[in-house]
């Protein structure tokens, strides 16, 4: 065994020695050179001039809070006519919701200019719980409405229904499979919720600022000058507001997250 393994090291060392006859030594030190030159952006020419700021907008919290209470409302009720129907299928309704949130989101985010993506996960996980819990209560009105039954009170309705159990296949899972559900809900939305968000808000910062910016801005990166340095780069092109500055390294932040997902990928 130790001859075999002793042969295939000197097999590994000679083949290795013949390949590295191969190659052009000076070859591997220019393109060495070629990619160091490329990754410090040793080729790019300032420019004279940058293509101005669009008209700034302070970022408003309100729009995405207020549309977000809108929507998930709309969203409760349409859904709770559908699973009235019976036509609630796990997997693909959660799917659905995620998608309207977050659709209903990005236009949100465009006209408030609001980009703070943690209080915006904040947000969409309230939009979610409201979503959902309207959902019950729009059950119950129209359960109440369609059958024409006395009110009961929404909570003694969920009483009645929880002590009921949740039905699978005509299988009773009883009070646990409710919980189950509800866990289910929450959970895939939320994971789909995230995934959308991030993928519509690295859009829209990366859109509202003109590329010959953003490598300006990158190139004094690269160069590893401070945010004080940088900011006072693109004031002396025009970019003097401190917003449409924020929104420069935002769009920086946006292209990184990219070519991060894309090494995931």
């Amino acid at each position: 065994m130790v001859k075999i393994l002793n042969g295939l090291n000197y097999l590994f060392i000679y083949a290795y020695q013949e390949t590295l006859k191969t190659f052009n030594i000076q070859a591997l030190k220019d393109l060495e050179k070629e990619i160091e030159r490329k990754n410090n952006w040793d080729d790019y020419l300032i420019p004279e001039t940058l293509p101005q700021p669009r008209s700034v907008r302070t970022p408003n919290i309100m729009i995405p809070v207020i549309g977000g209470i809108c929507s998930a409302l709309i969203i409760g009720f349409l859904f709770a006519l559908l699973s009235m129907k019976g036509l609630y299928f796990i997997g693909l309704f959660e799917f659905l919701v995620a998608a309207a949130l977050v659709f209903t989101m990005k236009y949100l985010i465009r006209f408030s200019n609001y980009t703070d993506l943690i209080k915006l996960l904040y947000l969409l996980g309230g939009m979610i719980l409201l979503t959902y819990a309207s959902n019950e209560y729009f059950q119950y009105e129209i359960i109440l409405n369609t059958n024409n039954l006395e009110r009961i009170g929404f909570w003694n309705f969920l009483k009645i229904r929880f002590l009921q159990g949740f039905t699978v296949n005509k299988i009773n899972l009883g009070w646990i499979g409710w919980i189950i559900i509800w866990i289910v809900q929450l959970g895939l939305t939320g994971l789909f919720v995230y995934f959308r968000l991030v993928s519509a808000l690295t859009k829209y910062v990366i859109e509202r600022v003109p590329a010959e910016v953003v490598d300006f801005a990158f190139y004094h990166v690269v160069k590893n000058k401070s945010e004080e340095e940088i900011r006072a780069e693109l004031a002396s092109k025009g970019w003097s507001q401190v917003q449409s500055q924020n929104e420069v390294f935002e769009a920086i932040g946006g292209h990184q997250n990219i070519v991060a997902l894309s090494r995931i990928k």
